[in-house]
C-alpha cells in the first residue's frame, strides 16, 4: 500500500507549494490541481486530516466504503486508513483540508484527547452537514491556523494546537445537533436498534453480542453509533447492550431453575464468571442473590 508520509509530500501531490510548518497545513482547494498519480488508486496518509468541502463532487472509498458527494460537508480522517480517490469523477469544488501530522501534538493534551473525538472512526457516509453559520465559524479557525503557520517561534505550536482543539470541540457540538435536528431518520435508528437487541436475545444466541456486531448489521460505524445513541439517550451501544443482557439474565433468573452457569453460556458468555462479575457490577447483587430474593 503506497503511503504519504510527509505534510510535504502531500502538497507536491496537489501540484502546491512547500508547506510553512513542516508539520501541519491549512489547504485551500481552489489551489489545488490533484496529480495524475497511481498513489491515488490505494494509499494511507499518516496524519490527520479534517475536510471542509463546498460544492465538491467526486466518489472517495474510505475503509470498506464508497460515498458520492455533491454538497458541503466536514469529514475526519485519521492516519493509516485505506483510502482512495477516483480522480476521472472529481472535482475538487472550493473549502478547505487541515492537515496535521501525529508529532505535531506530542508533549501536548491533544496527543491523547483526540482518540476521544470519535469521528475521526466514522464512515465517509455519516460526514457533518454545516449550517452556513456553522461553516463560517470553522473556516475562521482554519485562517488563524493558516496565518500562525506563516511565522513560526516559540508560540506557535502552542496556539496552534488550541485552535485545533477549539475546531474539533465545534465539530463535537455540531455533530450533536446533527443527530438532534435528524429527529425522522434516527428516530427509525433507534427503533430498530431496539428490535435488533430484541431480536438477537430472544433468538438463539451465537456468542456475545458486540459493539461492533449491531454496528454492522445497522450499516454504521461504532463510533457514530455509539455517539448517535448517547446524544438521544444518554447510554452508549455497550450501555444499551448490557442494560438488555442484564434484564434478560434477571428473566431467566426468576422464571427458570437454569443454573448460573447455564443462564452465562445462554447469553453468549464463555465463562460464568464473567457473566457472575458483571452482574453483580450492574445490579450490586451477585446471579445467586438475586434469585434468592424470589424464593
Amino acid at each position: 500500500m503506497n503511503a504519504i508520509n510527509s505534510i510535504s509530500e502531500f502538497h507536491r501531490l496537489l501540484s502546491l507549494p512547500e508547506p510553512h510548518h513542516p508539520l501541519v497545513s491549512v489547504i485551500n482547494l481552489e489551489d489545488s490541481i490533484f496529480l495524475e498519480d497511481e498513489i491515488w488508486k490505494g494509499f494511507v496518509n499518516r496524519f490527520y486530516c479534517v475536510a471542509l468541502k463546498r460544492e465538491a463532487k467526486g466518489k472517495i472509498r474510505y475503509g470498506q466504503q464508497h460515498y458520492d458527494y455533491d454538497k458541503g460537508v466536514l469529514s475526519f480522517t485519521k492516519p493509516n486508513q485505506v483510502q482512495q480517490l477516483d480522480l476521472q469523477n472529481m472535482e475538487c469544488g472550493s473549502g478547505y483540508l487541515l492537515i496535521f501530522h501525529p508529532d505535531f501534538l506530542l508533549q501536548h493534551t491533544l496527543a491523547t484527547d483526540i482518540h476521544h473525538y470519535g469521528f475521526f472512526d466514522y464512515a465517509v457516509n455519516e460526514a457533518l452537514h454545516l449550517s452556513a453559520e456553522e461553516e463560517d465559524d470553522l473556516i475562521s479557525i482554519l485562517h488563524k491556523i493558516d496565518k500562525e503557520c506563516r511565522h513560526i517561534d516559540a508560540h506557535t505550536q502552542d496556539i496552534i494546537l488550541t485552535h485545533i482543539e477549539s475546531l474539533l470541540k465545534y465539530s463535537n457540538r455540531f455533530y450533536e445537533r446533527q443527530f438532534l435536528t435528524r429527529k425522522t431518520n434516527n428516530s427509525a435508528l433507534l427503533t430498530r436498534f431496539e428490535q435488533l437487541l430484541d431480536d438477537y436475545f430472544n433468538n438463539e444466541i451465537q456468542g456475545l453480542l458486540t459493539v461492533q456486531y449491531v454496528a454492522a448489521k445497522m450499516n454504521l460505524s461504532p463510533n457514530y453509533l455509539s455517539d448517535l445513541l448517547r446524544v438521544h439517550t444518554g447510554q452508549n451501544t455497550q450501555q444499551h447492550i448490557h442494560e438488555k443482557l442484564i434484564a434478560k439474565a434477571k428473566e431467566k433468573l426468576s422464571t427458570t431453575d437454569l443454573s448460573v452457569s447455564e443462564i452465562a453460556y445462554a447469553l453468549g458468555f464463555e465463562h460464568a464468571q464473567s457473566f457472575s462479575t458483571l452482574f453483580k457490577k450492574k445490579t450490586n447483587l451477585s446471579p445467586v442473590e438475586f434469585r434468592q430474593g424470589f424464593n
